[in-house]
């Protein structure tokens, strides 16, 4: 074991910068490099043989960007609204495509590996991947049809609401019928 601890000595300098590690080293009276290299081993696994890794990949996609959007909301620099409602947009673009080739997707080794990948790159502020995508593809694709997208949503809204009051007026007969 000392061996292993000696091997690992790196990962303890660099873990030692994050009093969290610490604190769970000293609650589960366990070196904090062989929990960090256990969860490093446990992600991998789930990477390669796909366990879980649908729930991964949308608790990444989701749970990151929306505690930074919400901390975006929160500053008075707009820089970081502008990032974080970019990466929803792309994040919402994405989904809506993946919706459609669902059943393709499953025949792809690897794809929420590559999903997993891809949000990573789409969200850190580090790639600005969405911003990337926005700016390169979606934003003249968008401007391009807008009109065209109100208008379709212009239709949805006012089906929905026809929808709506029929629901309410079918509710409403039925409730004078049991009177």
């Amino acid at each position: 074991m000392d061996q292993v601890l000696e091997k690992l000595a790196p990962i303890r300098k660099k873990l030692d910068k994050y009093p969290q590690f610490q604190q769970l080293e000293d609650k589960a009276n366990v070196p904090k490099e062989i929990i960090v290299v256990v969860a490093g081993a446990f992600l991998g696994l789930i990477l390669i043989f796909g366990i879980g890794i649908a729930s991964l990949s949308s608790l990444v996609g989701f749970l990151y960007p929306a505690f930074k959007s919400f901390q975006a909301i929160e500053t008075k620099t707009k820089g970081d609204d502008v990032q974080w409602l970019v990466y929803w947009v792309i994040f919402a673009v994405f989904s809506i495509l993946e919706t459609f080739v669902d059943i393709l997707l499953y025949w792809i080794p690897f794809y929420y590996a590559f999903k997993l990948a891809f949000l990573l790159w789409a969200m850190l502020p580090q790639t600005k991947g969405a911003k990337f995508l926005y700016d390169s593809f979606l934003k003249d694709l968008l401007k391009k049809n807008e009109s065209r997208i109100d208008a379709a949503l212009n239709e949805a809204k006012t089906a929905a609401n026809g929808m709506s009051e029929a629901a309410q007026d079918a509710m409403g007969s039925d409730t004078k019928k049991d009177s």
